[in-house]
C-alpha cells in the first residue's frame, strides 16, 4: 500500500463542498488506477484526505508530519488501516498559493514531490526555491500575460486592478503589469484586500473603484475575496463596469451578481471525466459515516444527523436522495479544477510506476522501501508524458508547469434572465507566437451590448497630431498637439511628427505630404500677360519710330545727330523690349543663360549709342569753336567703333561668366515654406553684378557728359534730352536693386522686367519722342535754320 495526500482549503460551507467534490475526485482516480492491471499491477494505493483551513500554520504543521511519518490513512479497505506510520513519497496539494509555498519549502528538503491541482502563483516556477514542486494548473504567468494581451486586443488602454493580499494576487498582480506595461496599458490604481483585513480597508477599496474613470477593471483575487467586494460595491453600485478575472471568473458562486453581468476573463479548460458522476452520487449514510468529511457534508445537506447526536437536529432515517441535491458537490457539469486532481493524481501515479515497474510488472520489494526514496519519484515525474482516459495529455516544462490552455469565459444573461458561463474562445500558449489567442463566439458586454466598452484616459489622436503626455499623469493620458509646421502624422496615436522632405509640404490636415507646387512668371499668369503687352508695344512703338525716321531720313532732325547711331539705338531698343521676354516662363539651361546675357549686351549696346550720340553733341559744338578738328577725331568710323568696343566689353564679361560659373535653373525653397520657386540662379553673383556695374558705368559716364552738354545753344540740343534719358535710367536702376533682392519668388523677375522695360521707355520717350512730335505735328520745325537756332520757334 502506497499512501498519497490530499490537502484542501474548507473555509466557508460552499466552498466546503466543491473542496470536498476534489478530493473525493482523488479518491475516484485512486480507485480507477487501483482497478487498472496496466498501470501499477498488483499495487494499491492508500490515501489521507487533509482540511488545512487555508491557513499557512497548520499546512507547515501537516507538512512536518509527512516528513516526518503520518497517521495511518483514511481508506475504505481494511488492508490499509494497520499500515505502519511512514513518510508519504507524494502530496497532491495545496488548492492556494500561499500554503503551498509553505509546504514544498519544507517537504522539498527531502524531496518529496508535491504536485499541486489550483496553486498558480507565478513565483512557484523558481525550481531554485522550489525543487520539488510541479502543477498541472498552468502558471499565473501565462494567464497575467494572456490577460493583458486581451485587454490590448479589445483596445483598453486604461483599466483599474484589483488583487488579493496574498501570493497569488501579489505575484499575480505584478506579472499582469509588467505585461501590461509592455502592452501599452495604463494602470489608474491598483489596490489590494484579503477577507481578513478590517472592513474599513474593503470599504477603502470599494471607494476607489466607484471613484474612478476607468470602465474596465482586472480583479486577480480569490473567490472568497471577490465575494466580499462584490457585496461591498452592490449597496453603492458603481457605473457600469467591464470586469476581467481570473480564477474567480468560473466560480458558479459569483454568478448571483448581475453587476458583472459581461465579464469576462480565462479559467480551465471545461472538461467531462466518465464515471465520476456516478461515484459522487454513490454515497450512502453508512459510508458518510466512516469520514468526517463526508458525515459533515451528509449533515449539513440534509440537515440532519447521522449519529443522532447533535442537539435540535433530526436523525437521519436513511430516506435522503442524494441524487435530488442541487449544491457544488453534486454538479458536474462544470468540471474545470477536478480536471486538475484527475491529471495530478495520475501524473503521481505514473511516475511511481516509472520507478518500480517495468513492461510486465512491478517490484514489489522496491515497492516495500518506495517512502526511502522520494528523489527518484520526483525525478521521474518531471518526465511523465500520457494521455488521460478522457483525452487530456499531462506532461511538465522544466518549471514543473503544465502547457497553458485557458477558455475564454463569458458570462452571459440566459433567456429567463439568469447567468451561466459561455465559453467564447481560447488561448494556447503552444501555439506560435501571435496566435495563441482565437475567438469562437460573439462577447456578450456589459448591459447586453454587442461592442467592447471603451476604456480609455485620453481619446486616440488622429492623424496630423502627435500625443504629449499630460505633466504627472500616466503615458496614457495625453494631450493631442498639431504638428508643427511643416510637419506630419500618418498615423493614429504617433507619438512625434515627421518633417516632410524639403519638396513637399503637409496637407491641411497634417496627415500627408504633398509635393510643394512649383512657381516661376509662367506666361498665362496675369502680370506676365501685362509684362508682355508692354514689351511687345515698347517694342512696337521702337519700329514705329525707326519708320518714321526711315521716311524722313533726309531731313535736318534725323540727320542732325548721326541717323546711323538713331537706327543702331532704335534697334537696340527693340531688342531690350523684346528681350525681357525670354525672362518669362519656365526657366530651363538655356533661358537662364540667354535672358541675362540678352539683357547686358542689348542695354550696353543701347547706353553705348547715347553715350555716342552725347560724344557727337559735345564734339559738334567743340568743333564750332576757331581752330578746332574735334570732328576729325569722332568721325563716323570712330562712333561705330565705340559702339563695338563697348559693346565687346560687356560680351567678354558675359563670356567669363557663362564658362566659369553660368546661370542655371534651381528649385528655391527658402523664400516660400508651402512651395518652391524655380529661378535662374545667378551662378557666380560676381558676373551678374559686373553686367549690371558695366551697364551703371556706361550710363553715369552718359549722364555726366549729357549734363555737361545740356546748356550748349542750339534749338534742338539732343544732350538736354539725353540728361532726363539718363537721369530716369539711372533712377530706375538704382531703385531696381533693392527691389530686385526683397521680392519674393516670381516677383524678382517681374521686377527685373520692369526694370528693363521702364528703362527703356525712358529712353524712347525722351530721345525719340520730340523729335517724332516735330516730325509728325510740327513739319515747319525741321529745318535746318529753325534747328540752327537762326529762325523763330513755337513753344513745344
Amino acid at each position: 500500500m502506497l499512501g498519497l495526500y490530499m490537502n484542501g482549503d474548507f473555509y466557508d460551507l460552499f466552498m466546503d463542498f466543491r473542496q470536498l467534490r476534489f478530493a473525493r475526485a482523488m479518491e475516484f482516480t485512486i480507485h480507477e488506477i487501483n482497478n487498472r492491471t496496466d498501470l501499477l499491477p498488483g499495487i494499491t494505493l492508500g490515501y489521507q484526505i487533509h482540511d488545512s483551513c487555508a491557513a499557512v500554520p497548520m499546512s507547515v504543521k501537516v507538512a512536518f508530519q509527512f516528513a516526518n511519518g503520518i497517521e495511518p490513512f483514511y481508506n475504505d479497505t481494511d488492508s490499509c488501516s494497520k499500515s505502519a506510520a511512514a513518510a508519504v513519497p507524494a502530496v497532491v496539494g495545496e488548492s492556494n498559493s500561499s500554503p503551498s509555498i509553505s509546504m514544498t519549502g519544507m517537504l522539498g528538503l527531502f524531496g518529496i514531490p508535491q504536485v499541486s491541482y489550483y496553486a498558480t502563483c507565478a513565483c512557484l516556477s523558481d525550481k531554485r526555491q522550489y525543487p520539488a514542486f510541479l502543477r498541472t494548473v498552468p502558471s499565473d504567468h501565462y494567464q497575467a500575460a494572456a490577460l493583458a494581451k486581451m485587454v490590448k486586443h479589445f483596445g483598453w488602454t486604461w483599466i483599474g486592478a484589483v488583487r488579493s493580499d496574498t501570493d497569488y494576487g501579489n505575484y499575480g498582480m505584478a506579472s499582469f503589469l509588467k505585461a501590461a506595461q509592455e502592452e501599452g496599458i495604463c494602470v489608474e490604481y491598483s489596490e489590494s484586500y484579503y477577507r481578513t483585513q478590517p472592513r474599513s480597508k474593503l470599504e477603502r477599496v470599494a471607494n476607489v473603484i466607484r471613484r474612478s474613470t476607468a470602465r474596465v477593471i482586472v480583479a486577480f483575487v480569490h473567490t472568497g475575496d471577490m465575494k466580499f467586494l462584490l457585496e461591498e460595491l452592490a449597496k453603492q453600485p458603481p457605473p457600469p463596469l467591464q470586469w476581467i478575472g481570473s480564477f474567480w471568473i468560473i466560480d458558479p458562486e459569483l454568478l448571483r451578481f448581475n453587476m458583472c453581468a459581461g465579464a469576462i476573463g480565462f479559467g480551465i479548460p471545461r472538461s467531462v471525466i466518465p464515471g465520476l458522476r456516478e461515484f459522487l452520487l454513490d454515497l450512502s449514510p453508512a459510508q458518510a459515516l466512516k469520514s468526517p468529511l463526508l458525515t459533515e457534508f451528509w449533515e449539513s445537506s440534509f440537515s440532519c444527523s447521522l449519529k443522532g447526536s447533535s442537539e435540535g437536529a433530526r436523525k437521519c432515517n436513511g430516506s435522503e436522495d442524494i441524487r435530488a441535491l442541487q449544491n457544488p458537490y453534486t454538479d458536474t457539469s462544470q468540471l474545470r479544477i477536478t480536471n486538475l486532481v484527475y491529471k495530478a493524481t495520475y501524473a503521481i501515479a505514473h511516475a511511481i510506476h516509472g520507478v518500480i515497474c517495468n513492461d510486465t510488472q512491478c517490484d514489489k520489494i522496491l515497492f516495500t522501501v518506495l517512502h526511502f526514496i522520494p528523489l527518484q519519484i520526483l525525478n521521474q515525474l518531471k518526465r511523465v508524458n500520457f494521455t488521460t482516459k478522457n483525452g487530456y495529455q499531462v506532461t511538465f516544462d522544466s518549471n514543473g508547469d503544465p502547457i497553458a490552455v485557458y477558455e475564454l469565459i463569458n458570462w452571459q444573461f440566459e433567456k429567463d434572465g439568469s447567468i451561466d458561463f459561455v465559453t467564447v474562445g481560447r488561448y494556447d500558449s503552444s501555439k506560435p507566437r501571435g496566435q495563441e489567442f482565437s475567438m469562437n463566439r460573439a462577447i456578450s458586454w456589459l448591459g447586453g451590448q454587442t461592442e467592447a466598452p471603451r476604456s480609455v484616459c485620453s481619446e486616440s489622436c488622429p492623424p496630423g497630431t502627435r500625443k504629449a503626455v499630460q505633466k504627472g499623469k500616466p503615458v496614457c493620458c495625453y494631450d493631442c498637439i498639431p504638428c508643427a509646421e511643416g510637419e506630419i502624422s500618418n498615423k493614429t496615436d504617433s507619438l512625434n511628427c515627421a518633417q516632410c522632405p524639403p519638396e513637399f509640404w503637409p496637407n491641411a490636415q497634417r496627415h500627408s505630404c504633398l509635393p510643394k507646387p512649383v512657381e516661376f512668371l509662367s506666361w498665362d499668369d496675369t502680370l506676365s500677360i501685362i509684362l508682355t503687352v508692354f514689351s511687345i508695344t515698347g517694342a512696337f512703338i521702337a519700329v514705329c519710330v525707326a519708320a518714321v525716321f526711315y521716311k524722313h531720313r533726309t531731313s535736318p532732325i534725323v540727320r542732325a545727330n548721326n541717323s546711323e547711331l538713331s537706327f543702331l539705338l532704335l534697334f537696340s531698343l527693340t531688342l531690350c523690349f523684346l528681350c525681357s521676354l525670354t525672362f518669362i516662363g519656365r526657366p530651363s539651361k538655356w533661358s537662364c543663360m540667354l535672358r541675362h546675357t540678352a539683357f547686358g549686351i542689348t542695354f550696353v549696346l543701347c547706353i553705348s549709342c547715347v553715350l555716342g550720340k552725347t560724344i557727337v553733341v559735345l564734339m559738334a559744338f567743340r568743333a564750332t569753336l576757331p581752330g578746332s578738328n574735334a570732328m576729325k577725331w569722332f568721325g563716323p568710323s570712330q562712333q561705330r567703333l565705340s559702339v563695338l568696343a563697348f559693346t565687346l566689353i560687356q560680351v567678354l564679361i558675359c563670356v567669363l561668366w557663362l564658362t566659369i560659373s553660368p546661370p542655371l535653373p534651381f528649385k528655391n525653397p527658402k523664400h516660400y515654406k508651402e512651395k518652391i520657386i524655380l529661378e535662374c540662379g545667378l551662378g557666380s553673383p560676381v558676373g551678374f553684378w559686373a553686367v549690371l556695374g558695366y551697364i551703371g558705368f556706361l550710363a553715369l559716364l552718359c549722364f555726366v557728359l549729357a549734363f555737361l552738354a545740356r546748356k550748349l545753344p542750339d534749338n534742338f540740343n539732343e544732350a538736354r534730352f539725353i540728361t532726363f534719358s539718363m537721369l530716369i535710367f539711372c533712377a530706375v536702376w538704382v531703385s531696381f536693386i533693392p527691389a530686385y533682392v526683397s521680392s519674393p519668388g516670381k516677383f524678382t523677375v517681374a521686377v527685373e522686367i520692369f526694370a528693363i522695360l521702364a528703362s527703356s521707355f525712358g529712353l524712347i520717350i525722351c530721345i525719340f519722342a520730340p523729335k517724332c512730335f516735330i516730325i509728325v505735328f510740327r513739319p515747319e520745325q525741321n529745318t535746318k535754320k529753325h534747328i540752327m537756332g537762326k529762325a523763330p520757334s513755337k513753344s513745344l
